[in-house]
């Protein structure tokens, strides 16, 4: 499969058969008519307006409106077309950068198809002269691809947390990489794709970073999220 097949396949949605999801007259999200049907069950949070489905007026602060979906989370995930929450939440803006408009559960991002941000960190070697990278195989009990592939730390971006204090949260979870070595990776660029899942809308940017690795350091996973790490050639990764 060439690249272009691959980039295409992270971009395919019909955008025809989803309902905008606005908070403070600001499109967020993605809803399919039966999640909106759902939301829309309870109107002290959610109501229909001409443009789309959107949080109530009365819920006129970040906090207000994250404790209102926290209210009624465990309805949604009754009815089967929502995921069961985490308690890690997300901020919800329509740009990096932009303001808080509120905090949902990560599980709950993909229903809502809403903007979610992650890091990924591609862990470097120069072995004889060629690159490297540490590949780590996601654990068989993830929910999102179970036994597939990923960079030495890869992670959903937190509220609560920078990008760099993330990238050394993770740094240590996925790989026990020490914070000295976390904090000396560089920005290299990001990625933005949106595709249909049966749980939503992937609507993700991820921040990509390298990080160079000293030959002397083996990543050792301490979250249980990866059952083995391989250094790989980059042309075997790139295969």
């Amino acid at each position: 499969m060439a690249y272009i097949d691959k980039i295409t396949r992270c971009n395919v949605r019909d955008l025809t058969k989803y309902t905008p999801l606005l908070v403070e007259g600001i499109h967020v999200g993605w809803l399919t008519n039966s999640r909106a049907e759902v939301i829309l069950g309870h109107p002290k949070v959610f109501i229909k307006t001409p443009l789309g489905v959107a949080m109530a007026p009365s819920l006129s602060t970040v906090d207000a409106r994250t404790k209102a979906l926290i209210k009624i989370t465990p309805q949604l995930e009754d009815s089967g077309l929502f995921h069961k929450s985490t308690g890690e939440m997300y901020a919800i803006r329509n740009l990096w950068g932009g303001p808080t408009l509120l905090r949902m559960d990560r599980m709950l991002v993909p229903a809502f198809g809403a903007r979610a941000y992650g890091v990924h960190v591609n862990g470097i070697v120069m072995k004889a002269g060629a690159t490297h990278l540490w590949i780590g195989m996601r654990s068989s009990d993830r929910i999102v691809e179970p036994d597939k592939l990923d960079n030495i730390v890869a992670g959903g971006q937190p509220a609560s947390l920078s990008i760099m204090d993330n990238i050394i949260k993770e740094a240590y979870e996925e790989a026990g990489l020490e914070e000295s070595l976390a904090r000396s990776a560089k920005s290299a660029s990001s990625i933005s794709y949106c595709f249909e899942t049966p749980n939503g809308l992937r609507n993700d940017t991820l921040f990509c970073y390298d990080l160079h690795v000293p030959s002397g350091v083996v990543p050792c996973n301490m979250d249980g999220e990866i059952s083995r790490f391989e250094l790989m050639p980059l042309h075997d990764v790139l295969a």
